[in-house]
């Protein structure tokens, strides 16, 4: 599978431990859209982020993200992405995947 294509697959995140990242920095969602941007900034020059409503879409729902926009929160955070990835996610896909 070519690379851009893994980063356009989804994954679902824990939704709390989102949220407890977040917390910890005492960050309201607003604060972590502009930690996320400047992160991204700092590392690509470019200016990406994920909206205040993606954020409370992963907190509260565990709404699914593609890994791409996974890696953009997961460096607004400071963060392992593997961190914030929901448990079992990441196993339930090898599962499905033809051996």
């Amino acid at each position: 599978m070519p690379p851009d294509a893994d980063l356009a697959r989804s994954v679902r995140l824990d939704g709390l431990a989102v949220r407890r990242y977040r917390h910890e920095r005492g960050w309201s969602p607003r604060d972590l859209v502009v930690a996320i941007e400047e992160a991204c900034f700092n590392a690509s020059g470019l200016r990406r982020t994920l909206t205040p409503n993606q954020i409370q879409a992963i907190e509260e729902r565990e709404e699914r993200i593609t890994y791409d926009e996974l890696l953009l929160l997961a460096d607004g955070l400071a963060c392992d992405p593997s961190d914030l990835i929901a448990e079992g996610e990441m196993s339930s896909r090898r599962r499905g995947r033809p051996h």
